[in-house]
């Protein structure tokens, strides 16, 4: 029998009035648990929250500044054949 693991992530926009309400700790945990998540860690949050898939935006960062630039990303990529 096969064995995998499934990668779930999501980014909640931070609060931006007519768009977005962010998430608190508990309503992200409710999130990932609606996912359906058994285990889940929080990154960051706020204004320098921000998801790309390939180079397009996914995401409408917070900041009045729009995106900040960050250290550190998690990246997600195919493997090499």
């Amino acid at each position: 029998m096969r064995r995998f693991a499934v990668l779930a992530l999501a980014a909640v926009d931070g609060r931006q009035p007519g768009w977005s309400v962010g998430a608190s700790f508990q309503e992200s945990a409710l999130i990932m648990q609606a996912l359906g998540a058994a285990d889940a860690v929080n990154l960051d949050g706020g204004g320098s929250t921000t998801m790309t898939v390939g180079s397009q935006l996914t995401t409408r960062p917070s900041d009045p500044t729009g995106e900040r630039p960050i250290a550190d990303a998690i990246v997600v990529a195919a493997p090499q054949r």
